[in-house]
């Protein structure tokens, strides 16, 4: 095992949270290519719990939530592409604060209004606004109402 990469790669994930699907693909980066290599050093940093996809999975729902104001769906998608397994990604979608969520999404959506003053098609630019942060059509048509009807 290169104990090089593998110090480099620690001190990585010890900065910050990392899934071990991109860990993988940085260390076949850094070792030319060896699939062996790689899955040793990964195995490794997986068995110190360097690399946790739970824990991973968790501290980006909560990020993207309330940092960015992505919603359920689409942050269900990006840890799906991660190849973060389901049952990971249900617990990390626990960690979420549902009131928190709906406050930033209605802030969101009250500012985007704002933006979109005099146009006709207001409604419809809003809901799509919505649905492309990941959010469901139920949770934010009442929301986009409310937003419309407080002008």
């Amino acid at each position: 095992m290169d104990t090089a990469v593998l110090n480099k790669f620690q001190a990585l994930c010890s900065k910050s949270e990392q899934c071990s699907s991109d860990i993988y693909r940085k260390l076949l980066k850094a070792l030319e290519g060896n699939e062996a290599g790689a899955q040793e050093i990964l195995d490794s940093l997986i068995a110190d719990k360097f690399i946790d996809d739970a824990r991973y999975a968790a501290a980006f729902a909560r990020d993207k939530a309330r940092l960015e104001g992505w919603g359920p769906l689409k942050i269900r998608f990006r840890l799906r592409g991660k190849g973060i397994p389901d049952s990971a990604i249900a617990e990390g979608m626990r960690q979420i604060d549902a009131d928190q969520a709906d406050e930033k999404l209605m802030r969101l959506l009250q500012a985007k209004c704002k933006s979109l003053q005099g146009d006709p098609q207001i409604k419809f630019k809003l809901l799509k606004y919505a649905l492309g942060r990941g959010f469901d059509y139920e949770k934010i048509a009442p929301m986009v109402d409310k937003v419309l009807s407080d002008g």
